[in-house]
């Protein structure tokens, strides 16, 4: 019997960076546009909206995309916690990790959900609006950021 020779296992959670720019965040970003198994599909759509970017702001899309997953990603969000009988939103600092997951789905949710253009265009706008600190997804952070805040008298359930 031979015995195989296993190599030390790869941080798992991170997938391999995008062809096109190398950049994790944006391979994360397709990941999480993929729909039915189609990921050519999804590249397609998140390249043809940089391309978009590009034209529009006259600004390398990368930096722009990057800049808008800052300003967007949330620093505090609330959890629900059950302390005796009653259910607190007890507001916790989010990681990294987990800001940026939730601004990714957040873009990505908001473009779907508009009418009427193409979904890289849509995405597309949504990521100049994020760079610039305003447009639905700036609410939707804010409107997180509100909720932690009004809930604050419940910070010390957290653990």
């Amino acid at each position: 019997m031979v015995r195989r020779i296993l190599k030390p296992r790869e941080r798992k959670g991170l997938p391999k960076p995008d062809a096109k720019f190398n950049s994790v965040i944006i391979a994360r970003f397709i990941n999480k546009l993929n729909f039915r198994g189609k990921k050519s599909v999804a590249e397609s759509i998140v390249y043809s909206s940089f391309d978009i970017i590009k034209e529009k702001m006259n600004e390398d899309p990368v930096v722009v995309f990057d800049r808008a997953v800052e300003n967007v990603r949330p620093l505090l969000e609330v959890k629900p916690r059950r302390v005796g009988g009653a259910t607190y939103q007890v507001p916790v600092e989010v990681s990294m990790n987990r800001s940026i997951t939730l601004a990714i789905n957040w873009l990505i949710d908001i473009a779907r959900s508009k009418k009427g253009k193409s979904m890289s265009e849509k995405l597309a706008q949504e990521i100049i609006d994020g760079s610039k600190k305003e447009g639905a997804v700036i609410k939707k952070r804010e409107d997180t950021h509100k909720m932690a805040e009004a809930n604050k008298a419940f910070a010390h359930y957290r653990w």
